[in-house]
């Protein structure tokens, strides 16, 4: 299941993400971490996937599962009983927002909703005490590990390639991205607006704005679930944050642009002065001081949503998944190379919600997200990283069960739908449990890319969205940790060589 893959150094787009004086600076947060780390040692973890992945839920069951000694059979240091205890510390960075888990918990738990959605960096500190496996490792390891759980929109990620991108290139790209089936109806009153603007006329702050206005409603809805398109950046222009309203993200495309430089004063330049701040003061500084600190990463990609809404976004997210592991730094390191040095030795690309399939198909959503990575791995470079792919529900929704109809015994999954869920004509309420068929996903996971119609045609192969389920008691009435399918598995892959 797991993938070493070789190749020599990468030249394509994370050369051009940072200069020398990037790298001099990434250096120097690196030994600052290694040296703070020497007497405490810790482990940085990064979470993304684009929205509506399940960031947020995962983190949270995570944490949940290993605070309360959760039911984790697979993660080999708590299934030993290695594991004394695990608790929440202050975390490291005070300029980042803290992952709110309490609040998120809370929402699972005793709400039963899912907690809002990441819109921005959150990171959060788990301590694990431990004993080691090995007797040597025990003579000079304290048996504890901080992970440093970060949490970040996988929108942003998609803006990294732009720091290699001029602001005519951008321009060039987004058009011939909007101009494809999936996005051509979508990017109509971007389109009248942006040619009704002329990119050597004088700049004028009311016409930035109806551009930047259409540019970004296009975006938008790009996201709705009928659509679930992937790659819309910049990522900042779905999830602005306090930046909203600021001239660096005031900008949009220009049509027919070629690589002169633009008249100063012009509309054009305006648009390229703003689109390289977006850059200097946005983008990089992410990548900077988040993205090229990770230890491990994991991946959250929700393809059941795309196969939901069809061919062009399976197609999209393939791009966008693409776009994503091209922009992390892969590779390993020794002790010498690591105090100044980070990279991600570790990538875990996790299709989530396999609680919306019965358990006979997940070997089949495994095998379609395989297909999504190793085309996308094989135009990059990870030598010295660990890839490896995943079908899991950091939240178990639905338990499993037969029906009988006719002659025909059919396997169906057992739940609460969300409220305004619809299959086949039926909305529920939000409130009645319900035995649902989702049908069965192609047993050879090259159909989903070479005839991706029959999958999306299909009406018997439609997936609803469930509500958090009630958390079981055992028979002395306590309250079980959150119920999930191969979250212990993923610990493993993610941490459990640190904790041997």
């Amino acid at each position: 299941m797991r993938s070493r893959l070789r190749r020599g150094h990468r030249t394509g787009e994370l050369g051009t993400l940072t200069t020398l004086t990037d790298e001099a600076k990434i250096a120097l947060d690196t030994l600052a971490d290694r040296t703070s780390g020497l007497m405490s040692p810790s482990l940085r973890l990064g979470v993304t996937g684009l929205s509506r992945a399940g960031k947020t839920v995962f983190i949270t069951a995570l944490v949940h599962n290993l605070i309360h000694g959760g039911r984790l059979s697979l993660f080999e240091a708590q299934k030993s009983g290695r594991i004394a205890r695990a608790y929440l510390e202050e975390q490291p960075d005070d300029a980042v927002p803290r992952f709110q888990y309490e609040e998120h918990l809370k929402a699972l738990i005793d709400e039963r909703i899912w907690p809002d959605s990441t819109r921005a960096i959150s990171e959060l500190r788990l301590t694990i005490e431990y004993e080691s496996a090995s007797m040597w490792n025990r003579m000079f390891s304290g048996g504890k590990l901080s992970v440093d759980i970060v949490d970040y929109p996988g929108e942003w990620l998609l803006d990294l390639p732009l720091l290699g991108k001029t602001y005519a290139e951008f321009s060039r790209d987004s058009f011939e991205l909007a101009q494809l089936e999936s996005h051509r109806d979508l990017a109509a009153d971007w389109f009248k607006v942006s040619n009704d603007a002329e990119a050597d006329a004088n700049a004028d702050e009311m016409t930035a704005q109806r551009l930047a206005k259409s540019f970004t409603e296009y975006l938008k809805a790009g996201k709705a679930d009928e659509r679930a398109l992937s790659t819309l950046p910049p990522g900042r222009f779905l999830m602005p944050g306090d930046l909203d309203g600021s001239p660096a993200l005031t900008f949009a495309p220009l049509p027919k642009l070629d690589a002169s430089k633009p008249r100063p004063g012009s509309l054009a330049a305006m648009m390229e002065r703003r689109y390289e701040a977006y850059k200097t003061h946005v983008v990089k500084p992410f990548f900077r001081e988040h993205i090229a600190r990770l230890d491990r990463q994991i991946v959250l990609v929700d393809a059941m949503q795309a196969m939901n809404a069809g061919p062009s976004a399976v197609a999209d997210l393939e791009r966008a998944l693409t776009e994503i592991l091209s922009c992390f730094r892969p590779g390993s390191t020794n002790f010498l190379t690591g105090l100044v040095q980070r990279r991600i030795s570790r990538i875990l690309v996790a299709a989530t919600k396999a609680d919306h399939l019965h358990h006979e198909s997940h070997d089949r959503l495994q095998a379609i997200v395989r297909r999504l990575v190793d085309r996308a791995v094989s135009r990059a470079d990870f030598s010295g990283a660990s890839v490896d792919v995943l079908a899991m529900a950091a939240v178990r929704t639905t338990r499993e069960a037969t029906v009988t109809q006719g002659k025909e015994t059919l396997p169906v999954i057992i739940g609460t739908p969300l409220k305004g869920e619809t299959i086949n004509g039926e909305t529920f309420d939000g409130k009645t449990e319900t035995a649902i068929f989702p049908g069965d996903l192609p047993a050879k996971a090259d159909s989903i890319f070479e005839h991706p119609e029959r999958v999306s045609e299909d009406p018997a192969i439609r997936f609803v969205r469930f509500r958090p389920p009630r958390l079981e008691k055992t028979a002395e009435g306590l309250t079980l940790s959150l119920p999930h399918i191969r979250l212990d598995r993923a610990l493993q892959f993610l941490i459990g060589d640190r904790l041997a």
